[in-house]
């Protein structure tokens, strides 16, 4: 099919069997935070329930049809996207209303706002819609629907002052203490070509303007599936609420939306597992050898810490994690305190490096970095856990102490490391091993097989692409092993109340 440029209410033939609504605006000092969604409608123009709204906080449709697959940006250019697959989509589903919304001004605030419908198969652009926009604060850039059996899809371009409230209750989406939205909420006509019911089509955006203040709970929470007060949860174990922790509010706004619904799927795999309530000491260890440059240049590392940080938020009291980093060497890196999370990714997450010609410690570092000359490139991983060890023994905690460990694999030391895990086995730590890519990871992978241990005090999964597994997979496989070690710890007197 050939990219077509659109205007305001045309519409074209979707022969695709999935595509992808690419969302994208220059980003920039002053410009708003806009945030890409999508709405499943009914042939009577509403949702069914609140689980037909995708957006950041419930980005995949329970049909599987439906993915809200995040943010990236590059070269001064944001771009939010939602792929949806026509060919999953249910009978009863007619219309996909693609919406945006705002968060720190309005859409005349964003330059360059464009919607492209790409072929999700090929990648192949399809249409590309420019928009203009004033003082709205949601957005419905165009829709998907259903035409005699056929796919089409139509530029829409209408925007919302009433912001995200007044666009999803129109569309029947349950936002909690919404202002009454008023069918005149539009500020801008869709047009003679638009689609029936297109004069009250809002769609709904993903940042509710209900829920404002930060850190957001549940942003655009249905009311239904997430009461306010579960009255019956004692408080020392919430059944999945995650914990607020300090510094949080200081988290750019695009961060804290994903700590916040990373910190309820953390809450959600530990109540799955019967581990409602329970606090750990987290610790976090980073392979930095040289076989690792590729993930840490693509920012995969990066990625695995916020990831892990909302782990830490969730199980430490303070929300702090401790740190270290290996290659050759160890070195312990500064503790990441949640506030401070974007700064400590810009001055923490670097490979190893190796110098044959140092003199002294390298310059234009940081006070606070570490010289990772001195790290080098090599799997030496019995070298970091016996630091972390020591560190555990001289800082007693009064929770346990889990450590996620990642590493590509290349493990040859393998006697030392059994024998530093083994020791380790009457310590209160549990070691969760985390394989990235196919490799060789030696004992790790077969110490769950390994006899003569009073209690398993470690865990190991491999991922070919961790940055593909979606944080619900990610954190129950994490945390699937955690809350039987405390449990036959505890039996054994290793853990003590």
């Amino acid at each position: 099919m050939t990219a077509r440029s659109m205007s305001k209410g045309s519409n074209l033939p979707v022969d695709a069997r999935a595509v992808r609504a690419e969302l994208t605006w220059a980003a920039g000092a002053g410009v708003p935070d806009i945030d890409g969604s999508a709405l499943l409608l009914t042939g009577s123009g509403r949702v069914r329930d609140d689980g037909d709204f995708v957006f950041y906080n419930q980005p995949r449709h329970t049909s599987g049809a439906v993915t809200h697959l995040g943010k990236r940006s590059a070269a001064g250019a944001a771009t939010d996207t939602v792929e949806v697959d026509l060919s999953r989509l249910e009978p009863a589903v007619e219309r996909v209303v693609l919406c945006a919304s705002s968060d720190g001004g309005t859409f005349g605030q964003v330059q360059g706002l464009v919607l492209r419908l790409l072929d999700a198969g090929t990648g192949a652009e399809i249409a590309r819609f420019d928009m203009v926009a004033g003082t709205e604060t949601a957005f419905i850039g165009g829709e998907l629907y259903r035409r005699q059996g056929k796919w089409k899809f139509r530029a829409v371009g209408q925007g919302y002052a009433a912001g995200l409230a007044g666009l999803a209750t129109d569309f029947g989406i349950t936002v909690d203490d919404a202002p009454p939205a008023a069918a005149d909420s539009t500020t801008t006509a869709a047009g003679p070509s638009a689609a029936p019911g297109a004069t009250t089509s809002p769609a709904a955006s993903a940042v509710p303007p209900a829920v404002p203040t930060t850190p957001p709970r549940s942003p655009v929470a249905p009311t239904a599936s997430a009461p306010a007060s579960p009255a019956p949860v004692p408080p020392a174990v919430p059944s999945a609420a995650p914990r607020l922790t300090k510094g949080e509010e200081r988290l750019p706004v695009d961060m804290r939306k994903r700590l916040s619904l990373r910190k309820e799927q953390v809450a959600v795999s530990l109540r799955k597992h019967g581990a409602a309530g329970v606090t750990a000491r987290v610790v976090l260890v980073l392979d930095a050898s040289g076989s690792m440059s590729f993930l840490y240049s693509k920012g995969v590392v990066a990625d695995v810490v916020e990831r892990m940080a909302a782990v830490a938020a969730q199980l430490d009291d303070d929300g702090e994690m401790q740190a270290w980093t290996f290659a050759s060497h160890p070195a312990r890196l500064p503790d990441l305190l949640l506030g401070e999370l974007p700064e400590w990714l810009r001055l923490h997450v670097r490979v190893g490096e190796m110098s044959l010609f140092r003199r002294g410690r390298k310059r234009g570092l940081d006070p606070s970095q570490v010289d990772m000359r001195e790290v080098g490139i090599q799997n030496e991983e019995q070298k970091v856990i016996a630091e972390v060890r020591s560190f555990v023994r001289n800082s007693p905690a009064a929770a346990p102490t889990l450590v996620l460990f990642f590493s590509d694999g290349g493990v040859y030391r393998n006697a030392e490391i059994e024998r530093e895990l083994r020791e380790a086995v009457e310590e209160p730590i549990f070691w969760q091993f985390v394989g990235l890519g196919r490799s060789d990871y030696g004992v790790l992978e077969r110490f769950d097989t390994l006899p003569g241990r009073r209690v398993d005090n470690v865990g190991f999964f491999a991922v070919d692409d961790i940055g593909t597994v979606p944080d619900p997979e990610l954190y129950d496989r994490l945390l699937s092993e955690f809350p039987q070690w405390i449990t036959a710890a505890g039996r054994a007197g290793i853990l003590r109340s």
